[in-house]
This record gives structure tokens, sequence and C-alpha cells, in this order.
């Protein structure tokens, strides 16, 4: 099974960021627009689509907010591991801004480069997506 591992930085609250990602239903607005094309839900299970054109059925596993954490799993669609689990989660950085940890498990190997691109890919587009996003003013 490989692993993949990519954390970041953002410059925006824990707050702000965690408000992105828990609404799972809207990544390519909020999270990643461009690198997804389109999100939506069938009751518990996320179809996402690729700008490459990949489309997955996501589980959603679960939406943790004391810990700030999504956890989803690969369970149909084009890209159809063997086996694929995944989290994200906001973190509060020592400046105070957020640190994002984004965790993948799956198999067979011979998929971990090409979804590794992808992690990469969108990692960077989530960065520069959730900076620019503003911060959010109650009241």
């Amino acid at each position: 099974m490989a692993h993949i591992h990519k954390e970041f930085l953002i410059d925006n609250s824990p707050e702000n960021v965690w408000e992105a990602l828990r609404d799972v239903g809207a990544v390519h607005r909020r999270l990643a627009p461009g690198f997804v094309t389109d999100t939506r839900m069938e009751t518990d299970t996320r179809i996402v689509t690729f700008a490459n054109g990949f489309v997955a059925h996501e589980l959603i596993v679960d939406i943790d907010d004391a810990a700030r954490r999504v956890a989803y799993a690969v369970v149909g669609g084009s890209l159809a591991p063997k086996h694929h689990h995944a989290s994200m989660q906001v973190l509060t950085a020592t400046d105070g801004g957020s640190r994002f940890v984004w965790t993948v498990d799956v198999t067979p190997d011979e998929l971990a480069d090409s979804i590794r691109e992808m992690v990469e890919q969108g990692a960077h587009v989530m960065q520069d997506t959730l900076t620019a996003a503003p911060a959010r003013t109650d009241g």
C-alpha cells in the first residue's frame, strides 16, 4: 500500500479554512476551483469531476468539527483503485494561520505516482484558493 502525505501552510485562519473544507459538496467552488470542475452529493457519496477528466465517487466517512478533519474513501468512478482512503485536516500553524494536512493510502502501488501528482496539483490550487479567500466577518 502506498502512503502519500502532503502538508502546506495557508495564510488564513483555521476557522475559515475549515469552513471551506467541511463544505464537502462545494469542492469545485470553495476548495479547488479549476482542479475540480464539478462536485455533487448523492446521500453520503460525493461525485467529484477533475479537470483531467477523472471522476471519483467518494464516500464521506467522517466530518469531525472538533478535529477539523474530513475523511473519505474512493468507492467508484473512473478513478477506482482497489483501496483508497484519505483525510484532510486543518491545524493551527504557529503564526496563527493554517497548516493543512492531506493523507492518502492507496493500492495498488502502481497508482501512487499518478495520485501523488494529483495531490501536488490539488494542494497548490487549495493553497492559492484558501489564501485568497477573504476573512469571514460576522455581524
